[in-house]
């Protein structure tokens, strides 16, 4: 994930120099079987603008796993809702030593 800047904004024609760009997704998650894809632009969860990834962990952080989040994404100079069932945060790898 990337905070979009002001040339992020100029480069994907968004009215303004606010959102996420989504710059991995893993096969198989929520975000990828709503149909999220690479270089979309999350600007709003739930009707709550996202303004970076600060406010986007915060907003998503507060839904509850099993509950379906509407998602709006900048897609193509369109914007597009898809709606995401919320799944559980996955455990972190262990490295090995």
């Amino acid at each position: 994930m990337q905070d979009i800047n002001k040339e992020l904004a100029e480069s994907f024609k968004l009215p303004t120099a606010k959102g996420v760009l989504i710059t991995q997704i893993e096969r198989g998650s929520p975000a990828d079987k709503a149909g999220v894809k690479l270089g979309d632009v999350l600007v709003a969860v739930n009707d709550k603008p996202v303004a970076d990834t600060v406010t986007m962990l915060n907003v998503v952080a507060a839904l509850r796993p099993g509950d379906q989040a509407r998602v709006r994404v900048a897609r193509n100079k369109e914007e597009t809702d898809l709606t995401v069932t919320v799944g559980r945060r996955p455990k972190p790898k262990q490295r090995k030593a």
